[in-house]
């Protein structure tokens, strides 16, 4: 087969549908009247509300320094990779307001909105973030407690007599 289809215009030709020309265009960035991105990031129970702007690399979840609201360095870890990932860190500051979970889960929520925010504040990072898997909500919750058992999977103890 000599004919090979390159452009989506030539798909749609092909398909008898025709494509705008708005659909083929890149991404467009989209900040708000300060030069801000926001973002909503969510992991198990907890939500984030995250606003990047270009900076110092300063990070502040719920009016405190990163290093204080996370302690632990592993969650600490976790809230850079998307700078690291996306090659620049130090670039920008990061507000964050987060609820809900607890502290590892709202780790993974901020983390969750920064790389939303910034594919949406700089599109052509879009390709790395999504291939390092953050811009996927991680799904997994705690799954619910049945009547009829102890925990959501643990049974009572057996006893035969």
């Amino acid at each position: 087969m000599s004919d090979q289809i390159t452009t989506l215009e030539e798909l749609g030709a092909v398909a008898g549908v025709e494509v705008a020309a708005e659909e083929l265009a890149p991404r467009e960035p989209v900040r708000d009247e300060l030069g801000r991105a926001y973002a909503t990031g969510k992991r198990k129970d907890a939500v984030a509300r995250v606003w990047i702007k270009p900076g110092s690399g300063k990070i502040e979840v719920n009016g405190k320094e990163m290093n204080k609201y996370f302690a632990r360095p592993v969650l600490q870890l976790i809230v850079r990779q998307p700078f690291g990932v996306a090659g620049v860190e130090g670039e920008f500051d990061v507000y964050a307001t987060v609820k809900g979970g607890g502290l590892s889960g709202q780790a993974g929520a901020v983390k969750h909105g920064i790389s939303k925010a910034l594919q949406l504040y700089e599109p052509s990072l879009r390709g790395a973030l999504k291939a390092a898997g953050f811009l996927t909500r991680d799904s997994r919750v705690v799954e619910r407690k049945k009547f009829g058992r102890r925990k959501a999977r643990r049974s009572f103890q057996f006893s035969k007599r």
